[in-house]
């Protein structure tokens, strides 16, 4: 029907859209849940039945407590974790509760007519009456005859997404997934194992990055710093996120693993080693090499030679990992993601001596 969908949309901005629109992590029912420690509850209702309420994503791991993102930076900068998604939200008869209120309560309010009440009509047809289109089935009676063996399924915000018209694109109107099948094709946004991945790399936490300096944090013009980090500092980094509701369960553990270092002097009067300043991860997964003495006329693997006192103040060096990162996740899926990095900065006092003994 050619005047459906403008009318549908008319309904979505027109009903006060609980029912329809969640901001993750999608709260439903009684029982909600809080998280605790690294992995976040499920939030989910129930009754005779079992449960019917929406699970909000899991996360556990490497991850942010509070639900805000991680600190890793995106190597690509066009990557971005999806905005949006639909997920399961109630049972039939849970639904028909809440959106038949929502309904009733936009045919209600006063000033309501025109297009937009005409589209509030259709709404309620379509979850009463089996009022369809080509490939979207209308339901009777909010499909409470098929109660627990199915959910229908909205539109959930990503609260991390700062621009709001990507938050909000997942606005169509809830549909049904029958317990054990996937969503319908026309819904490209409906969560699956790689968006899973990429909210698991949004929320990912990685260590700090402090490397070991010899000299330590007082060094000399023109002597050779060498940089270094031990093999037990970094080992991988994992971050996974779930979603368990009765006949639909999945999840995806995103991996990084170090794999190189770079060393950012914090001025222009410093040379690095090597030139570029990228020190490669070693076999046995340590990056440059400890000084020992009698090393003190060599030039280290990785390290830094500053060429100018920093006065009464210190350099920023800054040393940043970058991490390879792959996934695996439900049915063997699996694939790479873009690499990350996190650095942080610590302060180093170069002083004018040219000789000193270590």
């Amino acid at each position: 029907m050619s005047t459906l969908r403008p009318l549908l949309a008319t309904a979505v901005l027109t009903l006060t859209v609980g029912a329809l629109t969640l901001t993750a992590p999608a709260y439903a029912g009684t029982g909600v849940g809080t998280g605790k420690g690294d992995e976040a509850q499920q939030s989910a209702g129930s009754d005779d039945k079992g449960i019917y309420a929406a699970a909000k994503i899991q996360y556990s791991g490497s991850v942010t407590k509070n639900g805000s993102t991680g600190n890793v930076t995106s190597s690509d900068v066009n990557w971005t974790p999806p905005p949006c998604w639909y997920a399961p939200y109630l049972g039939a008869k849970d639904f028909k509760k809440k959106m038949s209120g929502e309904i009733e309560k936009a045919k209600n309010t006063p000033g309501m007519g025109g297009t937009a009440g005409t589209a509030i009509g259709q709404v309620q047809q379509h979850y009463e009456d089996e009022y369809g289109w080509t490939d979207t089935p209308g339901y009777k009676d909010y499909n409470v005859d098929k109660d627990g063996e199915g959910m229908f399924w909205a539109g959930v915000e990503n609260p991390n997404e700062p621009d709001i018209l990507k938050r909000s694109s997942c606005n169509e109107l809830p549909f049904w997934v029958d317990n054990g099948d996937t969503p319908p094709p026309q819904y490209p946004e409906a969560i699956k194992p790689e968006m899973l991945a990429a909210l698991a790399y949004q929320h990912m936490t990685l260590p700090d990055t402090k490397v070991t300096l010899a000299p330590a944090a007082t060094t000399k013009v023109n002597l050779p710093t060498w940089a270094w980090l031990d093999k037990t500092v970094f080992d991988e980094v994992r971050a996974t996120a779930a979603i368990n509701v009765p006949g639909f369960n999945i999840q995806a553990t995103t991996t990084a693993k170090p794999v190189s270092l770079k060393l950012e002097p914090g001025t222009d009067d410093a040379q690095t080693y090597p030139a570029s300043g990228q020190c490669v991860i070693n076999a046995d997964g340590s990056i440059g090499e400890p000084y020992a003495k009698g090393k003190s006329d060599e030039t280290p693997p990785c390290g830094l030679k500053y060429l100018r006192s920093s006065g009464n103040g210190t350099y920023k060096l800054r040393a940043t990992i970058t991490w390879d990162i792959s996934w695996t996740g439900t049915g063997g899926a699996g694939g790479d993601l873009p690499d990350g990095t996190f650095g942080n900065e610590q302060a180093v006092t170069v002083q004018e001596i040219q000789a000193v003994n270590r």
